[in-house]
């Protein structure tokens, strides 16, 4: 018979909470302490220990994101403060377009011309620029809340990747719509985006969930609404309503890979969120390149 497998620990306390985990997923384990060295470990069955690991980094990536994630008092949702990284993305943006001697509206705003050209790195890189500061505190104002929202539900590199693919193609259906002469930038796409992502998860989970939550996503998108079609009169109604649906569309999608494979959907956040970085980046890449002289 071969010998228990080890699984070093701090503490005795994290051996307890440790083996609690475990238990949860139907591997049995002991904490033991070594009488020489006094280093506390698991002991569990060696056919097990590549699955207990699994479970512990899944578990170990789970709690640090807790730290940024606040549940909404008497509704159910969790909102992750990591969306406020996003909102200082756009802000800096913002920054940039004056200050630098690169026209970043002129490279980066979606233009149809340049679209049907083969610029079509304009769909993606447009949701970062604004127009003014009315338009950028507009979309802040909504994003923070509806996004927060959605990160908090889908875990944040899904819920951003969405967002972005839906404001992207959001600026695509104003393109069919509006034909090559339209010019546009803003992240209200994205905004609606995430609106869609919380949408499609409160369809699937209707049954399940109290009307509280209803009301409350309800209410934000309500106020989500109000700021961008009434508060904005140059809003472009067509990329908020392509943003919403390709948001509802991702989200139903996000929603039922939830249901059956968790724990795969969080493991690859993290890198969801790289990869929606590595897709702005090489967006802007190649827009720079493109209005360099």
């Amino acid at each position: 018979m071969a010998s228990p497998a080890r699984l070093p620990v701090r503490s005795e306390e994290q051996a307890r909470e440790w083996s609690l985990v475990l238990i949860s997923q139907g591997i049995e384990s002991a904490w033991q302490q070594d009488p020489a060295s006094g280093q506390w470990f698991l002991e569990l069955d060696p056919a097990h220990l590549t699955a207990a690991c699994q479970h512990l980094r899944l578990y170990l990536r789970e709690n640090r994101n807790r730290r940024w994630q606040s549940p909404v008092g008497g509704t159910g949702e969790i909102y992750d403060w990591r969306v406020w990284f996003w909102a200082a993305f756009l802000a800096v943006m913002f920054y940039l377009q004056a200050v630098l001697p690169v026209d970043l509206s002129l490279a980066g705003r979606v233009d149809g011309a340049a679209v049907a050209r083969g610029e079509l790195w304009r769909l993606f890189t447009a949701t970062t620029l604004h127009g003014d500061e009315a338009h950028l505190l507009a979309n802040l104002a909504s994003g923070v809340l509806l996004l927060g929202l959605a990160m908090g539900a889908f875990g944040p590199g899904a819920a951003l990747l969405a967002g972005l693919l839906a404001g992207a193609a959001g600026n695509a259906a104003t393109l069919l719509v509006h034909g090559p002469a339209h010019l546009s930038l803003g992240a209200s796409g994205v905004v609606m985006g995430a609106l869609g992502l919380l949408a499609a998860q409160s369809v699937l989970e209707a049954r399940a969930q109290p009307r509280r939550q209803w009301l409350t996503r309800g209410l934000a998108g309500a106020l989500l609404l109000t700021v961008l079609l009434g508060l904005n009169p140059a809003s472009d109604v067509t990329a908020h309503l392509g943003g919403l649906g390709a948001g509802l569309l991702l989200g139903l999608g996000l929603s039922k890979a939830r249901q059956h494979i968790p724990a795969t959907l969080a493991q690859w956040d993290p890198w969801l969120a790289y990869a929606c970085g590595a897709l702005l980046a090489a967006a802007w890449a190649a827009a720079l390149l493109a209005a360099a002289p």
